[in-house]
């Protein structure tokens, strides 16, 4: 096994060379290691937790058991036309590197940094509500007064850890994942067996207590599930951290969707099930831990909330680990300010230390930008799904021009065009659903953001930005 660890280590350095960079991150991740960052990021046990007021506010039962479903396979087809992406070209880079190399250095500029804002947002949106759950825990106000100093105690601690280097990270990604396993198994079993419940009818009820039409309320509330499966793309941010990523960081993004989407909708299933009065429960400041304490009693409901307290803990972990593997890609061409400080590697832990601490930084500023929580998961899904289409949009023209022939193991050979297409279209709607109100602030900064890349990328950075080493693989 030794000896088999050490060539496929060879071949995977010898294959990063051969896409123009050498090995400066320690590669110790295996397959589940690769799927676990994104399933911790993905986490359900946080998305589906933090914005469940919000789908139930704006879509009720309903949105829980159509909606998640309907998210789940759509989500489906992006994660697998990303992964076809990442078996060809298996760098730190991921999907600024697909676009550069397929596109040209403009719309790899653009993608790295819609996934840099997309990325910085979703940390915010996972720490920030992680943080309100430990204030109404302890019963303090859910003020900014007293959220924000939680908020940062949290960034340190994960910047903390993703200094200190990727084995420690993997570490806890292994038990992150497992621990995420067990918490929604426990979630669920302790809901059917000791909770009262439902009747399996009340799934399919319609209510909106946000004073909105109801099909436009359940659109509104998809943003629950779409926000959730954000940040599968880690597994290709890591990939010069994994041995054999060719095919085990395909694996890692495809798989880390499709699980979450079956446990995440069985626990779902389980908590809506044991609301008892519904308007009263959309109307509590926290639905989710109104619905715990009155089901299960306020020891065995505190507990579980405190469980999935913890699983936020490690989701906002590994954000921190994808986020500055993108910067320290991007950064790593001359992408962006201060380029030659974030590309630093630790010479002791061979992380990208520089550019764990300005991720961190960068989602306490968002937190501070934005005074609704809504808009910075808002503003996070748009700008990451924006950086999940266009290499997918790229890569579906290099294909068909055949300017990408040489693909890697993990293909969807004549299935290509249509789950792009699939995927496409359905980052369009999502692009739509979620800067109309009540969420029109993310739009506003998403246009924003565009506006100024354009102007920066055609007043200062084309003439002197190349992108990648290698533009293209044919």
């Amino acid at each position: 096994m030794g000896i088999e660890r050490d060539q496929q280590l060879q071949a995977d350095q010898a294959q990063l060379q051969r896409l123009g960079y050498a090995q400066q991150l320690l590669r110790d991740m295996g397959g589940f290691s690769n799927f676990a960052v994104s399933f911790s990021i993905i986490s359900i046990l946080t998305g589906a937790v933090t914005l469940y007021g919000h789908g139930l506010r704006f879509g009720g039962p309903f949105v829980m058991s159509v909606g998640w479903p309907l998210v789940t396979v759509m989500t489906l087809a992006v994660a697998a036309s990303l992964a076809q992406l990442a078996s060809s070209f298996p760098t730190a880079g991921a999907l600024y590197h697909w676009a550069a190399m397929l596109g040209g250095p403009g719309p790899g500029y653009l993608t790295a940094w819609l996934n840099s804002i997309g990325q910085f947002a979703i940390t915010a949106g996972i720490d920030y509500g992680l943080s309100e759950f430990v204030a109404a825990m302890l019963g303090w106000p859910s003020d900014r007064q007293h959220v924000l100093p939680i908020y940062a105690v949290i960034l340190v601690s994960h910047a903390v850890l993703n200094h200190v280097g990727v084995r420690a990270v993997s570490l806890l990604n292994w038990l992150s994942a497992w621990y995420h396993l067990a918490g929604v198994a426990l979630l669920v079993g302790a809901l059917l067996l000791l909770a009262p419940k439902q009747d399996a009818s009340f799934l399919l009820t319609k209510f909106t207590s946000e004073g909105t039409l109801y099909p436009y309320g359940f659109l509104v509330a998809l943003l629950q599930a779409q926000w959730t499966f954000t940040g599968y793309d880690a597994s290709a941010h890591v990939t010069e951290e994994t041995v054999d990523p060719t095919r085990n960081a395909p694996w890692g993004i495809f798989l880390s969707v499709a699980v979450s989407g079956v446990a995440g909708y069985l626990m779902l299933l389980a908590v809506t099930l044991a609301i008892g009065d519904l308007s009263s429960t959309a109307a509590a400041g926290n639905p989710f831990i109104h619905v715990l304490r009155s089901a299960l009693g306020e020891g065995l409901g505190g507990a579980l909330v405190w469980l999935v307290i913890g699983a936020m803990w490690f989701c906002g972990l590994s954000s921190i680990t994808s986020n500055s593997r993108m910067l320290f890609a991007f950064a790593r061409d001359g992408g962006l300010p201060a380029s030659r400080h974030i590309a630093k590697v630790s010479s002791r832990f061979r992380s990208p230390h520089v550019a764990v601490w300005v991720s961190a930084a960068a989602a306490f500023g968002v937190a501070l930008w934005a005074d609704a929580y809504a808009a910075m998961v808002a503003l996070s899904t748009i700008a990451l799904y924006a950086s999940y289409a266009v290499p997918i949009a790229i890569g579906l023209w290099a294909r068909r021009s055949g300017r990408w022939a040489n693909r890697g193991p993990w293909d969807l050979g004549r299935y290509s065009d249509p789950v792009n297409a699939v995927a496409l279209a359905w980052v369009a709607v999502v692009t739509v659903l979620f800067v109309l109100p009540p969420n029109q602030l993310a739009g506003y900064t998403f246009g924003g953001c565009l506006l100024l890349l354009g102007a920066l990328w055609h007043l200062a950075v084309r003439r002197r930005f190349k992108g990648p080493a290698v533009s293209w693989v044919r």
